[in-house]
């Protein structure tokens, strides 16, 4: 009995014990969780937030509590975006026992508006600070980079500020730099790697920096992400560059360096992504490629680089992304596909290669994006190329052959072969599949023959581009069973009849939570052109998201009138509908068209007033209605004061303020007489005198015959008069 009674006391102490662990534990976490609120903003510290309240436009930031004195809270370690911690753990003396210093300052996009305070230099023990997605302009202070040695973050990115940034600067601790999407100017700052031993990241892109590009970031060596991109910086990459040996992501697209790609470039092994895109580099592209070990991205686009593609590039295992277009290459196009196991997109348009489409690309076991397009490439789509989920390319024929193959293709969802199969006749097989067709561009080949129906099986079209053809006969009324079609260009063709009612059926253009904004699958990784016209440069987008919602059939032969029920597409952006022969009058609904921005019904026969109610579309940039048979006065309110004389011209009956044929009043009648057998208009002198006239005859009259004739004389006399002016 003893023995149980000492087990069980052991038990009952021993959970005790654990209880008081477990209190003891719970109360040191509710501490340190309300530590952050018995901590008293170290006055230094609130006087330099004030000083940076004071600098801005608005003198307020959310988050950041004011009294009614218009002075801010005393302790602003309770602030939104501020974080404080203990003097005492900082290794500072302060008189305060809870006194606490600001470590980090946070308040990235609050759209502030203002300059930035010399005062945050004086906020000597911040890690982090992070200004970034305002609106915030002016220069750097000076001092903010000497003084705050202990700073480990510190981003600037999407602002406005400008001038030269400091060169000095102070920052031992530094991590992270980012001072990208501003508007600095001059050398690039490159005083960052000469005091810092820890920085990872450096981002100085999409400013307005010029020059060469010095040395010193090879002192940089534990750079991992280098973003130079979007500056005008110049000349040949400087040798130190290739000294990061842990360097992952190195961005130099959109500048002017030029001159070969130094070889050395092979030392960066730990390279993941290399953008050296839209630059001047030249001859050929070194063979250096085995060296990288984890290369997954390469665009080398719009440079001048000649000669093939490297033997190590096109045995790489690593690569996914293979970007060389706009260049000189040239050859035939070989790529060992048993090596590739990773590439998914092979991106090699408008350069010079020759030769047959290689059979062997559908070997690449993940291969989905093909484009080639605008090369010396020739023959037909192989045989095995069924298993893309885009393709594009160029210099090919046999249209019906090459969809009959690409039908098989079940992951085809872009489909872009422009500039091909010249001449030849559109297929018009209806048994043609293409379920999972979400994008079809087949332009400016010529194409002849009519609308194809065997589009009526691809209801997932999003985007249809068949413009620059040669298609003849009406549009089909088959647009109803395409509920995410938001992009349809038809211009350029030969098409007759009316305008297919299905149009006006679009869902994606009716809701705008239709669109297929968040498809991912519609986001492509190479760039898609919108030509204009035979002569001028086309649009360039870089996704399909990019496209504006679109109904484009201009330069065809359509009849008939516009559809009043274009008025129900709420998200349509362009509606051109020009140079057809389409009468009847402007429906007043199209005031529903609430997205509008560019609606063009020039070159027709339409007849009748411009609609007051179009005034109501107030994204309206681009208006014509240029060279119809339109009569009446031009609106004069909204965005059609801003429309110039080109919008309205071509019309006899119209008239306007922004016209060069200013309304008559309405209440005015113009007297005319006829001249030469023409009717002209009198002059303000000419009435004056009938008017002067026609009252002395009725005083001729009131005064009686004795005189009357005297009066008929100088009437006669004042007619002549008249008609001589």
């Amino acid at each position: 009995m003893e023995k149980k009674i000492l087990i069980f006391l052991k038990m009952v102490v021993l959970e005790l014990w654990i209880i008081s662990l477990l209190v003891g534990f719970s109360s040191k976490v509710i501490l340190e969780a309300n530590s952050q609120n018995l901590i008293i903003c170290n006055q230094d510290d609130m006087k330099a937030l004030e000083e940076l309240l004071n600098g801005l436009d608005s003198s307020i930031i959310e988050g950041w509590k004011k009294t009614d004195s218009n002075t801010s809270s005393p302790n602003c370690c309770d602030w939104v975006g501020i974080t404080c911690k203990p003097s005492s753990s900082l290794g500072l003396n302060d008189e305060l026992s809870n006194s606490g210093r600001v470590v980090k300052l946070e308040i990235g996009g609050k759209r502030l508006v203002g300059n930035l305070s010399e005062s945050l230099a004086n906020l000597d023990q911040l890690r982090t600070l992070n200004l970034s997605n305002n609106f915030l302009h002016g220069s750097i202070p000076s001092n903010l980079l000497l003084n705050l040695t202990y700073l480990e973050v510190l981003d600037l990115s999407s602002n406005d500020f400008s001038g030269l940034f400091p060169m000095s600067m102070n920052l031992a601790s530094i991590r992270v730099l980012d001072i990208s999407k501003n508007l600095f100017q001059g050398s690039l700052p490159i005083g960052i790697c000469i005091n810092s031993t820890k920085v990872e990241v450096i981002r100085m892109g999409e400013n307005l920096f010029h020059g060469i590009l010095p040395p010193g970031l090879g002192n940089c060596t534990t750079l991992e992400d280098l973003r130079l991109d979007s500056n005008s910086l110049t000349g040949s990459l400087p040798v130190d560059l290739f000294h990061l040996p842990k360097l992952a992501n190195l961005d130099l697209q959109n500048n002017k360096f030029s001159g070969q790609l130094n070889g050395n470039i092979g030392n960066l092994s730990n390279l993941v992504r290399l953008d050296i895109s839209l630059n001047l580099f030249s001859g050929n592209i070194p063979d250096v490629f085995h060296r990288f070990r984890k290369l997954k991205y390469l665009s080398g686009e719009s440079n001048n680089f000649n000669g093939g593609i490297p033997i190590s590039l096109r045995n790489s295992q690593t690569i996914v992304y293979l970007i060389l277009i706009n260049n000189s290459l040239s050859g035939e196009i070989h790529l060992n596909c048993s090596s590739m196991i990773s590439l998914v997109s092979l991106q090699l348009s408008s350069n010079h290669f020759q030769g047959p489409i290689p059979a062997n690309l559908p070997d690449c076991p993940q291969l989905k994006t093909l484009t080639v397009a605008r090369n010396n490439i020739s023959g037909q789509i192989p045989k095995s190329f069924k298993n893309f989920q885009t393709l594009s390319n160029s210099s090919i024929y046999n249209l019906s052959d090459a969809l009959s193959t690409l039908q098989h293709c079940k992951n085809l969802t872009t489909l872009v072969i422009s500039v091909n199969f010249r001449e030849e006749t559109m297929p018009s097989d209806p048994n043609l599949q293409f379920l999972g067709l979400k994008v079809l561009v087949i332009t400016n080949c010529r194409l002849r023959g009519t609308f194809p129906p065997w589009l009526s099986k691809a209801s997932n079209l999003q985007l249809l581009d068949l413009s620059w053809n040669h298609l003849q006969g009406e549009i089909p009324n088959i647009f109803a069973v395409f509920h995410s079609l938001f992009y349809l260009d038809l211009s350029n063709n030969s098409l007759t009849g009316q305008i297919p009612k299905g149009l006006t059926q679009l869902k994606s253009l009716q809701i705008g939570d239709n669109l297929p904004l968040h498809d991912s699958s519609t986001q492509l990784d190479f760039s898609l052109f919108q030509k204009k016209s035979e002569t001028s440069v086309s649009l360039r987008y870089k996704q399909i998201l990019s496209f504006p919602p679109s109904l484009i059939l201009a330069n065809n032969d359509l009849t008939g009138s516009i559809p009043p029920e274009f008025g129900d597409l709420k998200n349509l952006h362009v509606l051109d509908i020009k140079s057809n022969r389409l009468w009847g009058t402007i429906p007043g609904s199209l005031s529903g068209m609430r997205s509008i921005e560019t609606l063009d019904l020039s070159y027709n026969n339409l007849s009748g007033e411009i609609p007051k109610s179009l005034t109501k579309l107030n994204f309206l940039s681009k208006f014509s209605v240029a060279y119809n048979n339109l009569s009446g006065e031009i609106p004069d309110g909204g965005q059609f004061q801003t429309f110039s004389n080109s919008s309205f011209e071509g019309n006899q009956g119209l008239c306007g303020e922004q016209y060069s044929r200013p309304c008559q009043e309405k209440n005015e009648v113009p007297l005319v007489f006829e001249r030469n057998g023409k009717e002209t208009p009198l002059s303000s002198f000419q009435v004056g005198l009938i008017s002067g006239i026609i009252f002395g005859f009725m005083i001729g009259l009131a005064i009686g015959n004795y005189k009357f004739h005297c009066i008929i004389h100088v009437y006669n006399l004042l007619l002549l008069l008249v008609f001589k002016q």
